[in-house]
């Protein structure tokens, strides 16, 4: 898998997902077995980039390449700006949302919504693709809805402006997050243009991974709301479509370390105060559906100190290694 000059170890792509994909999370799926990992997504209005939560996401210390930040926005000339503020911020790769189902999004003709103005998202990507010396992707949906999906054209649209690689969640904006993802329209897309096309949407085993590989003969699997606290999803992907056979499950004990390693870095990355709380849902996604999960996580939630927080991890993690070594899952009606 290849955009632009960057040669990718493996092709399973940790999706953008707000609130969620920061630098430690990109960092954490990275050394878990993907081969990229793109950056909750920065807005191209100027006036956020002296914000801190704009900063922030414009961190990329320590994180291995490529760097792939994600710009939204409606406008050709500010998404081309956002663009050279990110490459000029260390940015290896621009990626482009237009797959983003969010009212606050799409009422503003940002994300999906674009997908209704064919003319416009040409504007766009030659901006974007003119404004920039790095590789620049594009992220979509199959369509705005059932009645008007138009990925091919999008698709064709955005070879002829130059991106490098295409990105698609096999749902209109219409669906949201409902109903089965469309890999037939994702394999007609892969069809009717020469760049790598990504699929995602629905993914979340080793054998729907290689089915979707396989299903769409796209060139990457994208991965997403999986991935939340199970990072080492990657790694067991790359494992069964090599091998065909199944990793074994995570160790108790390893999962313990993986979690503290993610908390400490959430602290050290937004403070204490905001990485106390940007922790909560990264350990309710870590422990839900283990035994005595759905109590563990609302005491979790109730906790105000980093101290505490830690001491309720440990807690959790010795009394599950009293099941035995490896995780034991149970459905709970409270999850």
């Amino acid at each position: 898998m290849r955009i632009g000059p960057y040669h990718l170890k493996n092709n399973l792509i940790v999706a953008p997902m707000a609130g969620v994909t920061d630098r430690p999370f990109r960092m954490l799926c990275k050394s878990m077995g993907a081969g990229m990992a793109v950056s909750e997504m920065v807005s191209s209005n100027s006036l956020l980039y002296g914000s801190e939560k704009t900063k922030r996401r414009a961190n990329h210390d320590g994180e291995v390449d490529p760097i792939s930040v994600q710009i939204v926005g409606a406008d050709p000339k500010m998404l081309a700006r956002a663009a050279q503020y990110n490459m000029d911020e260390g940015a290896q790769i621009i990626d482009i949302n237009m797959g983003c189902p969010a009212k606050k999004i799409c009422n503003v003709m940002a994300g999906s919504a674009l997908l209704q103005d064919e003319a416009l998202v040409a504007r766009i990507l030659e901006a974007v693709v003119g404004a920039v010396a790095v590789p620049v992707t594009l992220k979509i949906r199959t369509g705005w809805d059932k009645q008007n999906r138009n990925a091919i054209r999008i698709a064709q649209i955005a070879e002829a402006s130059g991106i490098q690689a295409l990105a698609i969640h096999g749902r209109t904006r219409a669906c949201a997050y409902t109903g089965d993802a469309e890999y037939d329209t994702i394999t007609a897309v892969k069809a009717n243009v020469s760049i790598p096309i990504i699929a995602n949407g629905d993914i979340t085993t080793p054998e729907k991974a290689r089915y979707v590989l396989q299903q769409t003969g796209a060139d990457a699997v994208m991965i997403g709301r999986a991935a939340q606290g199970r990072p080492w999803l990657f790694r067991e992907i790359e494992h069964f479509i090599k091998t065909g056979t199944h990793l074994p499950a995570p160790q108790v004990d390893e999962v313990h370390r993986v979690l503290l390693k993610h908390v400490y870095e959430l602290y050290a990355f937004y403070g204490e105060h905001t990485g106390l709380r940007v922790a909560r849902k990264h350990i309710s996604w870590y422990t839900k559906g283990l035994i005595g999960s759905a109590h563990f996580r609302h005491h979790m939630n109730q906790l105000e100190s980093s101290a505490e927080q830690l001491m309720a991890v440990n807690d959790f993690f010795d009394g599950q290694l009293q099941g035995g070594e490896r995780l034991q899952y149970v459905e709970e009606l409270a999850a």
